[in-house]
């Protein structure tokens, strides 16, 4: 499909019309000590006299989930461009505070600005001043303005781990003509599935610029020192029936209470590690689960789960993974409410048994790959999943043939890590 400048400059008119409305939605997406214009492209100005093998590799994720999902990616374009410091912009203040504790257990050159809302002004100041050698997008953000701005700027464009679902897929065919020009601005497309990659060349990615590289979440790092928090915890729990709820959100929370209730009836020192999936619902969840009248234990206290704790509440960043491998089994959220689901695979890939609710737009590929491989438990309610967790706490044969069968999903899917590498340094290669 050919650009069509006109069809941006309506969609710019748009947005400048709507801006008070976008500028509200923003405004809460903050972090104390950050200047808001960052979302103007008023971010510090890349000197004049730096090398041009110094230019900074930029890679946006929208927020915590594609951080989270794009660290395989962080850590191998550290190795491969060791000489050029790493940028990562996000939209919320999640994925911001997860950036920056990447950023923090580094000794790589990462920093962190909020992506500029995509007027035309603010894409060309926040290009001008950073001068990236590569901008890489992740998954589905596309935003028309800055990828325009990147090409009249000589800067390579890439969108990895490129996902399409069906229910994006509607609403991105109302606005075909704009989705057709700013993919016309993509050097290179890496798509998920042979189903994303047909929905993007529909909207007008050019096949010659676009392949199918697999699933970046299968390439998921099972190294490091997740098994420091899990063996911590695991020796306080005296070999209790434990199952893990995590990236919960509104109105499922109550499900899992409920599910959690049900089962202590039949398993009374159950405990439940809940890891509600936004930081700013912490203090919600746990007044929820007193309201409840569950005994209750909150990390970000400091507090340790003891023999009469019920629940322990995962109100933290960044320790997901590991509070899920502290667990018996995994109960993936976002999933028995309207959300789409989360990563499944984050429990999956240290053999943690994994089920969901029946919510799974996001994942509808990894979900299906699982279920030909009997590696996931699917429930419809609060009931079917109190069942499930009565029947596999009870059953450790068929716990480890569930975990195990998630783990040999992972490890049969990995190597998308390596086709997108191959295709980021045809834009931008590594002798350079």
């Amino acid at each position: 499909m050919a650009s069509h400048p006109w069809i941006r400059r309506l969609y710019s008119g748009a947005l400048l019309a709507l801006s008070p409305l976008v500028w509200r939605r923003v405004w809460r997406e903050h972090l104390p000590g950050r200047s808001r214009l960052e979302r103007l492209g008023y971010i510090p100005v890349t000197p004049d006299h730096i090398a041009a093998s110094e230019h900074p590799l930029w890679l946006h994720c929208a927020s915590v989930g594609e951080v989270m999902a794009a660290r395989p990616l962080i850590e191998a374009l550290r190795q491969q461009y060791p000489g050029r410091p790493l940028t990562i912009t996000t939209m919320t203040a999640t994925g911001a505070e997860q950036a920056l504790s990447l950023a923090k257990n580094s000794d790589a050159m990462i920093r962190h600005h909020f992506v500029p809302l995509d007027f035309p002004f603010a894409s060309r100041r926040f290009v001008t001043r950073l001068r990236p050698a590569l901008a890489i997008f992740f998954e589905t953000e596309l935003w028309p303005n800055l990828l325009a701005v990147c090409e009249r700027r000589g800067v390579p464009v890439a969108v990895v781990n490129g996902r399409l679902s069906e229910r994006a897929f509607v609403g991105y065919r109302k606005v075909r003509r704009l989705m057709g020009e700013a993919l016309s601005h993509v050097s290179w497309l890496g798509a998920k599935a042979d189903s994303d990659i047909e929905r993007f060349r529909w909207l007008g990615m050019a096949a010659e610029k676009s392949q199918v590289t697999g699933s970046l979440k299968f390439d998921i790092d099972t190294n490091g020192g997740t098994f420091q928090v899990s063996k911590h915890l695991l020796s306080l729990m005296d070999e209790r029936p434990v199952w893990v709820a995590g990236s919960t959100h509104p109105g499922e929370d109550e499900q899992l209470l409920a599910a959690h209730r049900a089962l202590r009836e039949q398993l009374p020192d159950a405990l439940l590690i809940l890891v509600p999936r936004h930081p700013q619902r912490f203090e919600a969840v746990a007044q929820l689960c007193r309201d409840e009248g569950f005994t209750l234990a909150r990390r970000s206290l400091g507090e340790l789960p003891d023999g009469e704790t019920a629940i322990y509440l995962g109100d933290t960043m960044g320790e997901l993974q590991a509070l899920y491998c502290a667990g018996q089994l995994a109960f993936v959220g976002g999933s028995l409410v309207p959300v789409g689901g989360h990563n499944l695979l984050e429990p999956a890939a240290f053999g943690i048994p994994v089920i969901s609710g029946p919510q799974l737009a996001n994942f509808s590929d990894v979900a299906e790959v699982m279920h030909d491989a009997d590696a996931l438990v699917e429930v419809a309610d609060e009931t079917a999943l109190a069942e499930v967790l009565v029947r596999l706490l009870n059953d450790p044969v068929a716990r480890r043939q569930l975990g195990d069968a998630g783990q040999c999903v992972v490890e049969a899917n990995r190597g998308a890590l390596e086709r997108t590498l191959a295709g980021l340094e045809v834009l931008l290669p590594t002798s350079e």
